[in-house]
């Protein structure tokens, strides 16, 4: 009789442990080769610059509120603009050199036209930015 009990008392266990580990690298291992292995990439061969290829040149022109005008660090009046400008633009370069002009809120438009027209005489692109607005 001991005999049956004992058939009863057991039960019958499977150890889960190795397929998990098995699932778990196999769904890696598709997930790695799914982001591979892309069939609607286009393969092109892109150009390669030379080691002497120029940046693209910017140069920051700053105006405060009291309308004092640097170019980069250095503070210059209004009259010497065009001339500090050429020191930093070279006509003679490939690429075409950028002039930021960064200004107050307080100063007028008409400034920052005049600056931005400077630089275009001299061949550069422009852009503004005027800090304190929305």
């Amino acid at each position: 009789m001991s005999l049956r009990k004992r058939l009863k008392e057991q039960h019958a266990e499977l150890d889960t442990g190795p397929l998990n580990d098995i699932l778990f690298i196999l769904m890696f291992f598709f997930l790695i080769i799914s982001t591979l292995a892309n069939p609607n990439v286009i393969r092109v061969s892109n150009p390669k610059a030379k080691s002497d290829a120029k940046a693209k040149q910017s140069v920051i022109v700053s105006i405060d509120k009291n309308k004092n005008i640097y170019v980069g660090q250095h503070k210059i009046i209004f009259d010497s603009l065009e001339s500090a400008l050429r020191g930093h633009i070279h006509a003679g370069d490939s690429i075409k050199p950028a002039v930021v002009v960064n200004a107050d809120s307080l100063v007028s438009w008409g400034d920052i036209v005049r600056v931005m027209q400077i630089a275009k005489k001299l061949g550069a692109t422009t852009s503004a930015s005027v800090a304190g607005q929305k």
